[in-house]
């Protein structure tokens, strides 16, 4: 098996050398780079399995180098490293598809693993993408009716199921968050159903359906809880929507519509937003740190609730540059009157650290997996 190639940047060529020589020990093929240039011939050439930079640099910054490099490469993984950490530096890197951001000096027991990892996602994210590739090529123009019986019949076998999100203080069941599901053989899962009902030209009739059945099981919320219910950017434009005798909206005042960041928006988005908000419902953005819109246009929605990204929470225990960046987006949320909710904590030291970081709200495995209205909050020991 050969050995993972790893391409190194660094201006100060003492610290490139050094690196080059511990990977080359853990058994990495390491490659050094003249320049940001030449890295960027290198991953045009290809065979390159991640990238390890430097951020402060003359000329190409680390993180104009990770946009150039994205435009190469997708998948590639790239790890990014300063002795001068900012949020503003942070947040471009966790937008631009940054694999971790690290603080100098780094040490092996913390880069060696990294970029183990990074490597296998990387390889993980090229077979998804080859996967995706197999299934589009077999969804092609003349397989469509097939495609439009399988959402036909996924449409009947869609089901919710909801999960708990607490206050991170007492562990109370603030709100319950409603999430697809599909019994389908085929688009069993929410992806799959999503792109081929988008496909099909029926994601309105799925949007629909997801809000006819929260709002049945919203008859039965107890006192309290809110709903959490994510929006498709394509239910924006659904005339039903924005219906004050719809299903959802008789439970409006308690139910907070999610809108991913990772989608972009229309123009007309705030107008849309503000006819949504007159019906009652709150807003929050979902996936921040994930998107394509990045702060300033997210803050621009005026959203009740910013929701972290996963990858953001994932390890924050042990990586500092993780916390100091949530721990800031924490302050300007509180500052700006948002609530901010943690997805994906599944540990107890993760739970910890956002709690001390200062975190209002928490969800995650660690708390309960999504079930039947209305799944209980674990009791740990």
């Amino acid at each position: 098996m050969s050995s993972s190639r790893i391409l190194i940047i660094d201006d100060d060529r003492l610290v490139q050398r050094s690196l080059g020589r511990l990977l080359s020990a853990s058994g990495f093929d390491a490659v050094l780079a003249e320049s940001a240039e030449d890295a960027l011939t290198r991953v045009s050439a290809g065979g390159c399995d991640a990238v390890l930079s430097d951020i402060h640099m003359p000329g190409l910054d680390g993180v104009a180098l990770l946009q150039r490099i994205r435009r190469l490469d997708a998948d590639l993984p790239v790890l990014l490293m300063t002795g001068e950490p900012s949020l503003e530096t942070a947040i471009s890197a966790v937008e631009h598809g940054a694999g971790l951001y690290l603080l100098k000096p780094v040490t092996p027991d913390v880069l060696v693993p990294a970029l183990r990892r990074m490597v296998g996602l990387g390889s993980l994210a090229r077979l998804r993408r080859q996967a995706w590739e197999v299934l589009r090529a077999a969804t092609n123009p003349p397989d469509l009716p097939r495609q439009r019986r399988h959402v036909e019949e996924a449409l009947g076998r869609v089901h919710m199921a909801f999960q708990p999100i607490v206050a991170a203080a007492d562990r109370e069941v603030i709100a319950y968050e409603a999430l697809l599901r599909c019994d389908h053989p085929v688009l069993g899962s929410p992806g799959s159903l999503l792109a081929a009902a988008e496909r099909a030209g029926r994601l309105h009739e799925l949007g629909r359906e997801v809000r006819r059945q929260v709002a049945a099981a919203a008859d039965g919320l107890p006192p309290g809880p809110l709903l959490f219910v994510n929006l498709h950017p394509a239910d924006l434009e659904d005339h039903a929507l924005y219906d004050p005798e719809a299903p959802l909206s008789r439970h409006a005042a308690r139910t907070t519509l999610e809108i991913t960041e990772r989608a972009s928006l229309k123009g007309d988005a705030a107008e849309r937003i503000a006819r949504l908000r007159a019906l009652g419902y709150r807003i929050a953005v979902d996936d921040l740190g994930a998107g394509y819109a990045g702060l300033n246009s997210v803050l621009l929605l005026g959203p009740d609730v910013v929701k972290l990204d996963m990858a953001l929470i994932r390890g924050i225990d042990v990586h500092a540059a993780q916390r100091s960046v949530v721990r800031s987006l924490v302050g300007l949320c509180r500052e700006l009157g948002m609530d901010v909710v943690a997805e994906g904590v599944e540990t107890r030291e993760e739970c910890d650290t956002l709690t001390h970081i200062g975190c209002g709200w928490l969800q995650g495995y660690w708390f309960a997996r999504p079930g039947p209205p209305w799944p209980s909050v674990q009791a740990h020991p």
